[in-house]
């Protein structure tokens, strides 16, 4: 057999060479394309409407904090509650958790609500204050923050938390699905990975967990289908690296302000995917993640079209990660820039 010519040799090299640049080009422009840019908030989301001393009237529109500020050193527990068209399910979360909340010792008088109104076409906004002010809440313990335009609930979640003033922030679905008082749990998780003797607070996540659930009747008896897709989201999160975390979507999640200001900056994805991302960035960063089986049940109004927005979970899943994979997605300050 002949010996290769060195200039064929180079040239197909060259050619290979330049086959896989073009490839990783191309796939790199497909990413690019398909990368979420979240907006920046329009002047009035910045500000908050909450219950004023003389029954039936709300505050003027009044500014919010700057975005991850200090915390309040009176606000022990913030409770951020994204609302989509929540009229229909919304008192009965607001009723366990403002029972909870005035009942229950340390928290009494050390807590806020902020409800962050997606956009929603039914009021929900008004609906909510009314709530409040049937509770009787001091003026700025709950804060109604409506957004323009629907970002989605993933958009809602990461305005909101960034505005809190607590030294613990957690989201929390508006159908009540979650016990509320399981938020002890999460605290209790977070606080055993503190120290005394460090100056600065250590960045946790504590999440609630509903895969300790996965043979009771609360899942069992769930539809094929859903069952189907849950199973499928559960496959691609393992296959993504995704693999210390059991229930990575469960809408009961509480950070430490450190967290906060270490993640949610730098969060792109606003739909129902954000779950993800939030621990994607975690475990870039090494965050402490805790994962807290929590009491909960189905319950019935959910926004998810389970087809459409089953295929749009994976696609952005697939996204979120090579994004980060390829440099689209940064975790961190771009030199010489700072995050809002």
């Amino acid at each position: 057999m002949g010996i290769v010519p060195l200039e064929l040799q180079t040239n197909v090299i060259l050619f290979i060479t330049g086959v896989l640049l073009t490839g990783l080009l191309a796939v790199y422009c497909v990413f690019k394309f398909l990368a979420h840019i979240p907006r920046k908030p329009y002047k009035s989301e910045l500000y908050y409407t909450t219950t004023t001393a003389k029954k039936g009237e709300f505050s003027k529109l009044l500014p919010l904090p700057d975005a991850n500020s200090p915390a309040s050193s009176d606000i022990i527990l913030s409770v951020v509650i994204p609302c989509y068209n929540e009229t229909g399910r919304l008192k009965v979360m607001l009723d366990e958790a403002i029972a909870f909340l005035t009942q229950t010792q340390n928290l009494a008088n050390a807590f806020e609500i902020l409800i962050i109104d997606d956009g929603s076409k039914d009021k929900t906004f008004e609906y909510a204050l009314g709530i409040a002010e049937s509770y009787g809440l001091a003026p700025g313990i709950f804060r109604a923050v409506k957004l323009e335009q629907n970002r989605g609930k993933g958009g809602a979640v990461t305005h909101g938390l960034q505005y809190t003033r607590g030294k613990y922030s957690i989201f929390a679905d508006a159908d009540g699905a979650s016990k509320f008082s399981d938020v002890l749990k999460l605290i209790e998780g977070v606080e055993k990975h503190q120290s005394k003797k460090l100056s600065e607070e250590t960045p946790v996540v504590a999440i609630g967990s509903r895969a300790h659930m996965v043979n009771t009747d609360a899942v069992v008896k769930r539809s094929f289908i859903r069952n189907f897709l849950m199973y499928s989201l559960h496959s691609l999160l393992f296959i993504f690296g995704i693999r210390s975390v059991r229930d990575t979507q469960c809408g009961f999640k509480l950070f430490n302000k450190s967290a906060i200001k270490n993640i949610f900056p730098y969060m792109h994805n606003e739909r129902w995917i954000f779950d993800v991302e939030i621990l994607i960035l975690a475990l870039r960063k090494g965050i402490v993640i805790e994962e807290i089986p929590i009491s909960w049940h189905e319950v019935s109004g959910s926004k998810v079209d389970l087809a459409r927005d089953s295929v749009n979970m994976a696609i952005d899943l697939v996204v979120i990660r090579f994004a980060y994979m390829l440099g689209i997605y940064l975790d961190h300050d771009k030199k010489g820039s700072k995050k809002d």
